[in-house]
């Protein structure tokens, strides 16, 4: 499978397809038995554990179906905690996620706690979370599975002014053609195999 930079690509296939381990392999979570995965012209194969959370941590930013978001905080401080992590000084946390959430349409919305914020913000907010790190690769595994339909295409087309306009690769997992429709390329899996798609 190969995946260029700047690319937007969604990935299909039934339960049990290898969707779920694909992804985790592109994120550096889990390493192939056998072959290699290159990563920014780095076998990731190569690398030890401690290594590969560095690559995430430094290239690649998540987003679930779940937000995922800390109920008693505000959206700010969703958005600043990979930063605390990283012990990047407060003053400097608070501009860079500010700007996180200005990206995804929501710096009217920092101090808001997720009880206070719709499905469809709640995911935003996930996504500037993603995006705080600056990453050059966002994985979305099933981002709009918890929206209605007018939040979901709310949320894809974000998707796809990251990508075009900020150049971040985009690979998104989905169980929906029409959300997948959003991407440049659809690669579909079946029984471990990739049959459609790896062009």
């Amino acid at each position: 499978m190969r995946i260029e930079r700047g690319e937007f690509v969604s990935i299909m296939g039934s339960s049990g397809s290898g969707k779920s381990t694909a992804m985790n392999m592109i994120g550096c979570l889990d390493v192939p038995t056998s072959g290699a995965y290159l990563f920014r012209g780095v076998n990731v194969c190569d690398l030890d554990q401690d290594q590969r959370a560095l690559l995430r941590r430094h290239f690649i930013g998540f987003v679930f179906q779940g937000f995922n978001l800390l109920a008693r905080t505000t959206a700010l401080e969703n958005v600043e905690l990979p930063l605390v992590y990283r012990r990047v000084p407060a003053e400097e946390r608070k501009k860079r996620a500010l700007r996180a959430l200005d990206l995804v349409g929501l710096s009217s919305r920092a101090g808001h706690t997720s009880a206070k914020l719709s499905g469809g913000q709640q995911q935003r907010v996930a996504i500037a979370r993603a995006l705080v790190t600056e990453p050059s690769l966002l994985l979305a595994d099933e981002p709009t599975g918890n929206l209605d339909t007018a939040r979901k295409a709310e949320i894809m087309e974000l998707m796809v002014q990251l990508n075009r306009e900020h150049g971040i690769t985009v690979v998104m997992v989905t169980h929906e053609p029409d959300m997948a429709e959003y991407g440049t390329r659809t690669i579909v899996f079946r029984d471990g195999k990739i049959i459609s798609g790896n062009g």
